[in-house]
């Protein structure tokens, strides 16, 4: 039995499919297959059943997948503490929003770099129940999304608040008192899809307001909804310091609302059975830099 073996078995298991772990431990398939089947024939045990349309753990593999966790924890520490290079070492795969992506990022890869030259470091922009998904099937290591989390195999690390704004372009916001029921029942409504965090926000907002919209203009993309917003297209929010930044330049014009905005909480999300160092030291480090102010200067 060997630690690479139970690598293969611990990711086949933990993986949506022996493909995805295959590439966890840059194998190909029939490599992670071999090596599965060597960790078998050691232990006397089989580990899965194979008969059904996806390989199904049996009950001595959900008695090792534990045991198997624990010893590569272990090892990683081992690796980390008295190996000669410095650092983590491998793929980190991290999962982020575009308000992360394009706000507080850069400087995390920056600082994962510069710490941990030898992680192989790739970032997936997705909406953040998307992103909970992937990270439910092991396909990502942590991902950054807006609340708590919402599935019970994950769990989450509190990080930073990001604060929105209503605003519109100059022309619609003229035709505006303020925002309220009857400016969403005259103007599309430009939003993210459902999925993400700032749709449960305008949804609160719109609760609390008692506004229907009449109808929705629905953009996956920040940059876009600025530009729709510029050319009055609708009315809608963004982030606190791109309304801020634009409305200064005269772009964009700011709504007021009797109903206040709240603000949106983002969490580093994780598998709850994932105790890799790899895992608590992306914990760390994303608290450090989590800021999701723009400074004007960006704009």
């Amino acid at each position: 039995m060997t630690l690479k073996q139970l690598e293969a078995f611990y990711w086949a298991a933990t993986c949506s499919s022996f493909g995805m772990a295959a590439e966890r431990v840059h194998l190909s398939v029939s490599s992670l297959s071999k090596r599965i089947a060597e960790l078998e024939a050691s232990l006397g045990q089989v580990l899965f059943d194979r008969a059904g349309h996806r390989a199904a753990l049996t009950e001595a593999g959900t008695r090792l997948l534990p045991l198997a966790g624990g010893l590569l924890q272990q090892a990683d520490r081992l690796q980390q503490e008295m190996g000669s290079t410095a650092g983590l070492r491998g793929p980190c795969r991290l999962g982020v929003g575009e308000l992360t992506a394009i706000t507080w990022l850069p400087r995390l890869v920056s600082a994962l770099a510069a710490a941990h030259p030898a992680l192989e470091v790739s970032v997936h922009v997705d909406v953040g129940a998307a992103l909970a998904e992937r990270l439910d099937k092991g396909e990502l290591d942590v991902a950054v999304i807006a609340g708590p989390a919402s599935r019970s195999a994950l769990t989450s690390v509190p990080l930073a608040h990001a604060r929105f704004a209503w605003c519109a372009g100059p022309g619609v916001a003229r035709d505006l008192h303020q925002m309220d029921a009857e400016a969403v029942q005259s103007h599309a409504l430009v939003t993210l899809p459902q999925g993400s965090g700032v749709t449960h926000l305008i949804d609160d907002w719109l609760r609390q307001a008692d506004a229907r919209p009449a109808r929705r203009l629905v953009c996956n993309h920040w940059g876009a909804i600025v530009g729709l917003l510029a050319q009055g297209s609708g009315i809608g929010l963004l982030p606190e310091g791109w309304a801020q930044a634009l409305c200064e330049r005269g772009v964009l014009q700011p709504l007021d609302s009797p109903v206040p905005l709240g603000s949106l909480g983002y969490a580093l999300h994780s598998r709850r059975d994932d105790l890799r160092p790899l895992v608590s030291m992306l914990h760390g480090m994303a608290a450090q830099h989590a800021d999701f102010t723009v400074a004007s200067g960006a704009f």
